[in-house]
C-alpha cells in the first residue's frame, strides 16, 4: 500500500518516471517556493535540497508501493515533512520551530505562518524578489531566480541566455557562495528594495514564459503550464503597489498577445506552424484583449522600455488581418528602437527578418552574415534556419539545404527537428 495512508496503484509502476519528471517540472518551483515562505527564507537552500530529496524519493517508492492517489500532495507533504526533521536537529531554529509545529496539524497542507513579513502575498512572487538579491550580479540573480521558481536545469538556463551548461553551474556556484560570503540574510526586502529589484523581476518572468513559448527539450514545443507560471506572475505583480508600473504592463501585455497564437502554433500532430500558416482564427481573442488592455496601461508614463517596443511589435502582428497585412515598416521601426535599449543577439536577428521582409532577402542574407561572427550564436539553430527560410526566398534550395541540415543538428526540440527535417525535405 502507498505511504501516509494514500492508496496506490502498483501496477502503474512504469509510468513513475514520466509522472516525477512531469510533477518536477510543474511544481518544484511552487515546492521550494512553499517551503522557503513556510520554514522562512533563511532555509531556501534547505527548501531546494528537500525537493530534490523528496523527487527521487518519490522516483524509489512509487515504482514499488504504487503511485498515491494524490501524488502531488504526497510530495508537499514528505517534503514539509523532511525539512521538519532536519531543522528539529539545528539548534539556531528552535525558536521558530514551535511556531511552526503549531501550525503542522493540517498534514496536507504548506500555508504558510507568519514567519516573515510578506507584502506581495504569493509565494513563487516572493521568491523571485528574495533571489534577486544585490549582493550578486544580475545575470547571477536571474540564473539563480530561475532554477529556484522556475525549476529550470542548466540547459534550460542555458539556452535562456544563450551560454554553456558549464558556464551556468559556474555562476549559480559563485552566487551561492557569495550570498555565504556575505552573510546576507535572504528575507523579504522592504518597499525600497522591492522596487530596485524589478527590473530583474521583469526578466525572470519574460525568460520563463519564453521557455514555455518554445520549449528547450521535450516532445512538445509549448509548455503551456510555464505561458500559464509567467503570465500569473506578471498579474500579480501589476496588481501590487511595486509593480503597477508602465514596464510591467508592457511585459503583461506582451505576454498575453504572444500565448495569444499558441494553440495556433501547432498542428493537430503537435508539427510547428510558421507565422504565415497559422489559422488566424484561432488566436485566443479574450488573450488579446487583456493584451491591449495591458498596453493601455503601459501608455501612462513618458519612459519607454524594452517591454514597450516588444508589445509594440506583437500587438502589429495581432492586428494583422493576415500574415500579408503584416505592417513590416512598423516592426522594424519598434526593432531599430529596441537596438538601442537592448543589445541583444536574438533580438538583433529578428530584426533581420523584418528587414528582410522589407527589403528582400538578399539584404537579410547579407545583415545574417555579419551576425555570424556572433559567439553567443554559435549553436542557435535559429541563425542557421533563418538563413535557411532567407535562402528558399532568394531561390538558393541547395544553400539553404545545407542550412537547414545545420540548424537540425542544433535543434533540441522534437517538434523544431521535426519542422526542419520537412524543411529539408522541401529543398
Amino acid at each position: 500500500m502507498a505511504e501516509s495512508g494514500e492508496k496506490g496503484d502498483p501496477s502503474g509502476s512504469s509510468d513513475v518516471p514520466t509522472l516525477v519528471d512531469h510533477l518536477f517540472r510543474r511544481k518544484a518551483g511552487q515546492m521550494v517556493a512553499a517551503l522557503t515562505r513556510f520554514f522562512g527564507p533563511e532555509n531556501i537552500h534547505l527548501a531546494e535540497d528537500v525537493v530534490q530529496d523528496t523527487l527521487l524519493k518519490a522516483l524509489r517508492k512509487w515504482s514499488y508501493l504504487g503511485i498515491p492517489d494524490n501524488p502531488e500532495g504526497w510530495l508537499f507533504k514528505t517534503a514539509k515533512n523532511h525539512a521538519l526533521d532536519i531543522l528539529r536537529r539545528e539548534k539556531r531554529f528552535r525558536g521558530k520551530l514551535e511556531l511552526i509545529l503549531a501550525d503542522h496539524d493540517r498534514e496536507n497542507s504548506l500555508d504558510p505562518v507568519p514567519v516573515f513579513d510578506d507584502p506581495l502575498n504569493d509565494n513563487e512572487l516572493t521568491l523571485i524578489f528574495i533571489c534577486c538579491h544585490p549582493v550578486i550580479n544580475r545575470e547571477s540573480q536571474v540564473a539563480l531566480a530561475l532554477k529556484m521558481v522556475g525549476g529550470f536545469g542548466k540547459s534550460e538556463i542555458a539556452g535562456a541566455f544563450l551560454i554553456k551548461e558549464k558556464t551556468v553551474a559556474q555562476r549559480l556556484v559563485r552566487a551561492k557562495k557569495k550570498l555565504r560570503e556575505s552573510q546576507v540574510s535572504f528575507k523579504m526586502p522592504g518597499p525600497k528594495e522591492l522596487a530596485y529589484r524589478v527590473d530583474a523581476v521583469l526578466e525572470v518572468i519574460l525568460l520563463i514564459f519564453n521557455e514555455g513559448y518554445s520549449a528547450t527539450t521535450g516532445d512538445s514545443l509549448i509548455r503551456q503550464d510555464l505561458c500559464g507560471e509567467a503570465i500569473r506572475l506578471a498579474t500579480m505583480l501589476t496588481s501590487r503597489p511595486v509593480g503597477d508600473l508602465p514596464k510591467a504592463h508592457a511585459l503583461l501585455a506582451l505576454l498575453h498577445f504572444q500565448n495569444s497564437r499558441s494553440e495556433a502554433r501547432v498542428d493537430t500532430m503537435g508539427n510547428l506552424l510558421l507565422l504565415s500558416e497559422q489559422d488566424r482564427s484561432q488566436w485566443d481573442q479574450k488573450s488579446l484583449e487583456q493584451g491591449c488592455y495591458h498596453l493601455k496601461q503601459a501608455m501612462r508614463g513618458e519612459k519607454l522600455s524594452q517591454y514597450h517596443l516588444m508589445a509594440g511589435i506583437a500587438a502589429s502582428h495581432a492586428s494583422a488581418e493576415n500574415f500579408e497585412g503584416t505592417n513590416w515598416h512598423d516592426i522594424l521601426f519598434y526593432y531599430n528602437q529596441l537596438s538601442e535599449i537592448n543589445r541583444s543577439p536574438v533580438l538583433a536577428l529578428n530584426r533581420i527578418v523584418a528587414l528582410g521582409m522589407i527589403n528582400g532577402p538578399g539584404v537579410a542574407l547579407s545583415e545574417l552574415e555579419k551576425l555570424s561572427g556572433e559567439e553567443s550564436l554559435q549553436n542557435y539553430y535559429l541563425l542557421p534556419a533563418t538563413k535557411g527560410e532567407m535562402n528558399l526566398r532568394d531561390g538558393n534550395a541547395t544553400e539553404a539545404k545545407r542550412n537547414f541540415e545545420l540548424a537540425y543538428s542544433l535543434a533540441t526540440n522534437s517538434a523544431e527537428k521535426r519542422f526542419l527535417k520537412k524543411r529539408i525535405g522541401q529543398c
